[in-house]
């Protein structure tokens, strides 16, 4: 690839290195220059560009992307339209995830301007679920290359979906059981298997004894029978793996060397699968038994290699969770919190505080955080400077974290930093919006999170107004958290927006809500005078 700086005369057709801010708006990096970009920079004063050019035996890095991501496409397995050398590869259903890892790492070693990352092998998906990122590093990558990584790619993924249809659960209890331990377990199962679309076929409740267990195990009537006892099985010989016997079943394994989950066994009668849970299944903090269940739900051959390979990543104390519970939408498993910025110091409005102004018998501040509370975020959380009783008292009795900001002063990139300090780990994207915008509704926020998509590329989405000027709120995607939380002076995430215009998604809204902040005595008299606002 021809990589260099070139009089604008000889810079059509290529492809511009760096974003540009041009008078009237930017010029993203990637775009490939026509001749009124060319006519629109030399306006401007600027008489050259750095520039990349494929070489004749290069893709285009889209090109590349797409070549190697169609590659990818598989059962249950989509992708997704090339845009900045990316393309992702998308699961159709919920299921297992099957990775050959060595055609992976074969992949990642072909030439590193072609790379992919995946999830874990056997991870658990849902339908929609990002599986995997194809990205070309630079601006084109050698043809030759592109072939053989996807080559490589070709039937290197595969997903599991769910092919299991009915599940029987058999608890047993012992005199001294407490019933509301019986009554936990089957929620816990329930849980378990919601996450992949199932239910309980049937459950029953019998004695913890080897006949008893024996003739439920026969009458069962799920495709996979789980079981889980009174006391934790602690042989091969226990109870529960006796009563599989007894049943005319048999019994492969007992132990899997992952913690916690190892007292577990896995047999099976008649074609059924029978597995025998630790009694850690009550809690809903992942251990072995999920890893296995899941992969039974979905077809998976569960045999004493894949068992033992999961030693290496079995350590699972400090796991809480099971990432990414199945919910009923893709919008309900995202999380999104609204930072308010409303730290300044209104040195415009003459020693007046321009977010204590009335609007509609309210402050402005407690209007911006109010409108920001009955949007789809899940929290707000609104930085003020330290000690300022009387924005304080605005806010009160409105459900929302206050973030000090104690180095306000510095501008709202401070605040912005002190904000992200409080972010969760669970968190999708941050919605940075300013607390001096009187016409923002909460359909503002709610349109950057429904155009919130990662798989496009849409990870920036900043919103404008009906007449398309840019303004605020916007929404910032994990992906920019780490340079968020490094913002400073008063830029706040303008760095953000210029280097990663590639990533920006302009969002329409009605009105001219988010294009109009007030900043001086004469705005608001001009504002209320013409909205007949109070």
């Amino acid at each position: 690839m021809k990589f260099g700086r070139v009089i604008l005369a000889e810079a059509k057709g290529a492809i511009l290195v760096h974003a540009l801010r041009l008078p009237a708006r930017w010029l993203r990096k990637g775009a490939v220059l026509t001749a009124p970009d060319l006519a629109e920079m030399a306006e401007a004063g600027i008489n050259d560009a750095l520039v990349a050019r494929p070489e004749p035996d290069e893709l285009n890095e889209n090109s590349a992307a797409a070549a190697v991501g169609a590659a990818g496409v598989a059962a249950h397995i989509s992708v997704s339209d090339a845009f900045a050398g990316r393309v992702n590869l998308l699961a159709k259903a919920a299921g297992i995830l099957e990775i050959d890892i060595a055609a992976i790492n074969a992949l990642n070693r072909i030439d590193p301007d072609i790379t992919i990352a995946t999830l874990p092998a056997y991870a658990r998906v849902e339908a929609g679920q990002l599986l995997a990122t194809i990205k070309i590093i630079p601006y084109a990558a050698k043809r030759d290359s592109v072939a053989r990584a996807a080559s490589a790619l070709s039937g290197a993924l595969k997903l599991h979906p769910v092919c299991k249809t009915t599940v029987s659960l058999i608890l047993t209890r012992h005199e001294g059981l407490k019933p509301s331990l019986l009554e936990k377990g089957r929620k816990a199962i329930e849980a378990r298997l919601s996450r992949l679309g199932l239910g309980l076929a049937e459950h029953r409740i019998v004695p913890h004894e080897a006949t008893a267990l024996a003739a439920a195990i026969k009458a069962a009537k799920g495709e996979i029978v789980l079981l889980l006892g009174a006391v934790a099985t602690a042989d091969i010989r226990d109870t529960a793996p006796e009563a599989l016997r007894l049943a005319g079943g048999q019994v492969s394994r007992f132990g899997i060397p992952v913690d916690p989950g190892n007292l577990l066994f896995i047999g099976a009668l008649g074609g059924r699968q029978v597995l025998g849970l630790p009694g850690c299944v009550r809690a809903l903090a992942l251990n072995g038994a999920d890893w296995v269940l899941e992969r039974m739900i979905c077809g998976v051959n569960v045999d004493e290699d894949m068992l033992v390979s999961m030693g290496v990543g079995g350590l699972l104390k400090e796991v809480p969770t099971r990432p990414m519970p199945r919910r009923t939408s893709q919008a309900q498993a995202r999380k999104f919190v609204v930072i308010l910025l409303a730290a300044g110091q209104s040195r415009r409005m003459r020693g007046q505080d321009k977010l204590l102004q009335k609007l509609g018998g309210q402050t402005m501040l407690h209007h911006a955080a109010e409108v920001a509370l009955k949007s789809a975020a899940s929290e707000v959380l609104v930085a003020l400077p330290p000690r300022h009783e009387a924005r304080r008292t605005a806010l009160k009795g409105l459900e929302l974290r206050i973030i000090d900001a104690p180095d306000h002063g510095e501008g709202m990139g401070a605040s912005l930093r002190n904000a992200m300090g409080h972010i969760g780990a669970d968190i999708e994207g941050v919605i940075v919006a300013l607390a001096d915008m009187p016409e923002i509704t909460p359909a503002h926020f709610d349109a950057l999170i429904a155009g919130y998509d990662p798989a496009k590329g849409h990870e920036i989405c900043r919103a404008c107004d009906e007449a398309g000027r840019l303004g605020h709120p916007i929404l910032f995607g994990r992906r920019f958290f780490e340079s968020l939380s490094a913002s400073a002076g008063d830029i706040g995430g303008r760095d953000i927006l210029r280097d990663s215009a590639e990533f920006v998604l302009r969002v329409p809204t009605s009105g001219r809500g988010a294009a109009l902040d007030l900043d001086t005595p004469e705005a608001w008299g001009a504002w209320r005078s013409e909205a007949g606002a109070n």
